[in-house]
Protein backbone atom coordinates (compact mmCIF):
# COMPACT_ATOMS: atom_id res chain seq x y z
CA UNK A 1 0.00 0.00 0.00
CA UNK A 2 1.25 3.48 -0.82
CA UNK A 3 2.49 5.35 2.28
CA UNK A 4 0.80 8.62 3.22
CA UNK A 5 1.44 11.20 5.91
CA UNK A 6 -0.89 11.41 8.92
CA UNK A 7 -1.97 14.89 7.77
CA UNK A 8 -2.90 13.58 4.33
CA UNK A 9 -4.85 10.67 5.82
CA UNK A 10 -6.80 12.97 8.17
CA UNK A 11 -7.91 15.10 5.24
CA UNK A 12 -9.18 12.17 3.19
CA UNK A 13 -12.74 11.03 2.99
CA UNK A 14 -13.28 7.30 2.95
CA UNK A 15 -15.07 5.85 -0.04
CA UNK A 16 -16.87 2.51 -0.08
CA UNK A 17 -17.24 -0.12 -2.76
CA UNK A 18 -19.87 -2.84 -2.56
CA UNK A 19 -19.13 -5.86 -4.76
CA UNK A 20 -22.08 -8.19 -5.21
CA UNK A 21 -22.09 -11.36 -7.25
CA UNK A 22 -25.41 -11.97 -8.98
CA UNK A 23 -27.77 -14.34 -7.19
CA UNK A 24 -28.36 -17.94 -8.29
CA UNK A 25 -29.55 -18.19 -11.87
CA UNK A 26 -31.82 -20.76 -13.43
CA UNK A 27 -30.26 -23.41 -15.61
CA UNK A 28 -30.28 -22.59 -19.28
CA UNK A 29 -32.93 -24.32 -21.34
CA UNK A 30 -32.15 -25.45 -24.88
CA UNK A 31 -31.85 -22.45 -27.15
CA UNK A 32 -31.44 -19.97 -24.27
CA UNK A 33 -28.46 -17.65 -24.41
CA UNK A 34 -26.42 -17.50 -21.17
CA UNK A 35 -26.88 -13.72 -21.16
CA UNK A 36 -30.67 -14.21 -20.86
CA UNK A 37 -30.70 -16.65 -17.93
CA UNK A 38 -33.03 -15.34 -15.19
CA UNK A 39 -32.72 -15.86 -11.45
CA UNK A 40 -34.34 -18.94 -10.03
CA UNK A 41 -36.62 -18.55 -7.00
CA UNK A 42 -33.78 -19.33 -4.58
CA UNK A 43 -31.70 -16.60 -6.20
CA UNK A 44 -34.52 -14.05 -6.02
CA UNK A 45 -34.99 -14.82 -2.31
CA UNK A 46 -31.24 -14.58 -1.66
CA UNK A 47 -31.08 -11.15 -3.34
CA UNK A 48 -33.99 -9.87 -1.23
CA UNK A 49 -32.36 -11.32 1.89
CA UNK A 50 -29.09 -9.55 1.03
CA UNK A 51 -30.97 -6.27 0.54
CA UNK A 52 -32.49 -6.63 4.02
CA UNK A 53 -29.07 -7.39 5.49
CA UNK A 54 -27.53 -4.39 3.74
CA UNK A 55 -30.26 -2.16 5.13
CA UNK A 56 -29.79 -3.54 8.65
CA UNK A 57 -26.02 -2.93 8.43
CA UNK A 58 -26.40 0.57 7.01
CA UNK A 59 -24.83 -0.47 3.70
CA UNK A 60 -26.55 1.93 1.32
CA UNK A 61 -24.89 2.64 -2.03
CA UNK A 62 -25.07 6.04 -3.63
CA UNK A 63 -25.34 4.43 -7.06
CA UNK A 64 -25.22 0.97 -8.65
CA UNK A 65 -23.75 -0.35 -11.86
CA UNK A 66 -24.49 -3.86 -12.98
CA UNK A 67 -23.83 -6.15 -15.88
CA UNK A 68 -26.58 -6.02 -18.47
CA UNK A 69 -27.15 -9.78 -18.18
CA UNK A 70 -30.66 -10.67 -17.07
CA UNK A 71 -29.56 -12.37 -13.82
CA UNK A 72 -27.61 -9.32 -12.63
CA UNK A 73 -30.48 -6.95 -13.46
CA UNK A 74 -32.90 -9.24 -11.61
CA UNK A 75 -30.50 -9.37 -8.66
CA UNK A 76 -30.59 -5.57 -8.52
CA UNK A 77 -34.39 -5.51 -8.84
CA UNK A 78 -34.83 -7.99 -5.98
CA UNK A 79 -32.23 -6.24 -3.83
CA UNK A 80 -34.10 -2.96 -4.26
CA UNK A 81 -37.34 -4.54 -2.99
CA UNK A 82 -35.84 -4.78 0.50
CA UNK A 83 -33.22 -2.02 0.44
CA UNK A 84 -35.52 0.96 0.88
CA UNK A 85 -33.14 3.83 0.19
CA UNK A 86 -33.54 4.69 -3.50
CA UNK A 87 -30.38 4.95 -5.56
CA UNK A 88 -29.81 5.33 -9.29
CA UNK A 89 -28.55 2.36 -11.25
CA UNK A 90 -27.11 1.81 -14.67
CA UNK A 91 -26.29 -1.28 -16.67
CA UNK A 92 -23.12 -2.03 -18.56
CA UNK A 93 -22.95 -4.57 -21.36
CA UNK A 94 -19.16 -4.58 -20.98
CA UNK A 95 -19.33 -6.02 -17.45
CA UNK A 96 -20.83 -9.27 -18.75
CA UNK A 97 -17.52 -10.39 -20.25
CA UNK A 98 -15.04 -8.06 -18.52
CA UNK A 99 -12.17 -9.32 -16.40
CA UNK A 100 -11.19 -7.81 -13.03
CA UNK A 101 -9.29 -4.98 -14.74
CA UNK A 102 -12.39 -4.16 -16.78
CA UNK A 103 -14.45 -4.06 -13.57
CA UNK A 104 -11.89 -1.69 -12.04
CA UNK A 105 -12.14 0.52 -15.13
CA UNK A 106 -15.94 0.70 -14.62
CA UNK A 107 -15.38 1.71 -10.99
CA UNK A 108 -12.94 4.44 -12.03
CA UNK A 109 -15.42 5.74 -14.63
CA UNK A 110 -18.19 5.94 -11.99
CA UNK A 111 -15.99 6.66 -8.99
CA UNK A 112 -16.90 10.28 -8.26
CA UNK A 113 -19.24 8.98 -5.54
CA UNK A 114 -18.77 8.20 -1.88
CA UNK A 115 -20.13 4.68 -2.42
CA UNK A 116 -20.82 2.44 -5.39
CA UNK A 117 -22.45 -0.98 -5.75
CA UNK A 118 -21.10 -3.13 -8.59
CA UNK A 119 -23.09 -6.27 -9.45
CA UNK A 120 -21.22 -8.72 -11.62
CA UNK A 121 -20.10 -12.24 -12.39
CA UNK A 122 -17.49 -14.74 -11.29
CA UNK A 123 -14.61 -15.15 -11.73
CA UNK A 124 -14.16 -11.39 -12.30
CA UNK A 125 -15.94 -10.18 -9.15
CA UNK A 126 -13.90 -12.56 -6.98
CA UNK A 127 -10.63 -11.66 -8.69
CA UNK A 128 -11.41 -7.96 -8.24
CA UNK A 129 -12.12 -8.36 -4.52
CA UNK A 130 -8.86 -10.25 -4.06
CA UNK A 131 -7.01 -7.64 -6.13
CA UNK A 132 -8.33 -4.68 -4.11
CA UNK A 133 -8.42 -5.93 -0.51
CA UNK A 134 -5.00 -5.62 1.13
CA UNK A 135 -6.16 -5.65 4.73
CA UNK A 136 -9.28 -5.65 6.83
CA UNK A 137 -11.39 -8.02 8.87
CA UNK A 138 -9.28 -11.19 9.23
CA UNK A 139 -12.23 -13.61 9.15
CA UNK A 140 -13.66 -11.93 6.05
CA UNK A 141 -10.28 -11.96 4.31
CA UNK A 142 -9.87 -15.68 5.03
CA UNK A 143 -13.35 -16.50 3.75
CA UNK A 144 -12.86 -14.41 0.61
CA UNK A 145 -9.83 -16.53 -0.29
CA UNK A 146 -12.11 -19.58 -0.57
CA UNK A 147 -14.52 -18.18 -3.14
CA UNK A 148 -17.29 -15.70 -3.88
CA UNK A 149 -20.67 -17.51 -3.80
CA UNK A 150 -23.78 -16.28 -5.58
CA UNK A 151 -25.40 -13.25 -3.90
CA UNK A 152 -22.31 -12.73 -1.72
CA UNK A 153 -21.30 -9.17 -0.83
CA UNK A 154 -17.82 -7.75 -0.23
CA UNK A 155 -17.63 -4.31 1.40
CA UNK A 156 -14.31 -2.57 0.69
CA UNK A 157 -13.28 0.87 1.94
CA UNK A 158 -10.62 3.14 0.46
CA UNK A 159 -8.76 6.18 1.80
CA UNK A 160 -9.21 7.81 -1.61
CA UNK A 161 -12.10 8.44 -3.99
CA UNK A 162 -13.21 5.35 -5.90
CA UNK A 163 -12.08 6.94 -9.15
CA UNK A 164 -8.54 6.51 -7.78
CA UNK A 165 -9.00 3.05 -6.22
CA UNK A 166 -5.94 0.89 -6.81
CA UNK A 167 -5.04 -2.75 -6.24
CA UNK A 168 -3.99 -3.61 -2.68
CA UNK A 169 -5.27 -0.29 -1.27
CA UNK A 170 -8.68 -1.50 -0.10
CA UNK A 171 -9.77 -2.43 3.40
CA UNK A 172 -12.21 -5.37 3.47
CA UNK A 173 -14.82 -4.43 6.08
CA UNK A 174 -17.17 -7.37 5.52
CA UNK A 175 -17.75 -10.42 3.37
CA UNK A 176 -21.31 -11.69 3.69
CA UNK A 177 -23.07 -14.59 2.01
CA UNK A 178 -26.81 -15.30 2.13
CA UNK A 179 -26.07 -18.30 4.37
CA UNK A 180 -24.56 -15.92 6.96
CA UNK A 181 -27.80 -13.99 7.31
CA UNK A 182 -30.27 -14.94 10.00
CA UNK A 183 -33.78 -14.29 8.71
CA UNK A 184 -34.51 -10.60 9.13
Amino acid sequence: MKKRSIEAIRGMKMSRLYLLRHAKAARAVPGMNDFDRPLDEEGAQAARKMGSAMEAAGFTPEQAICSAAKRTRETLDNLRLTLPAPFPAMTSAALYSANADGYLDAIHENGNLSSLLLIGHNPSIHELALMLAAEGDPASLARLLHGFPTAALAVIDFHAPLEHAQPREGILRAFITPDDIVDI
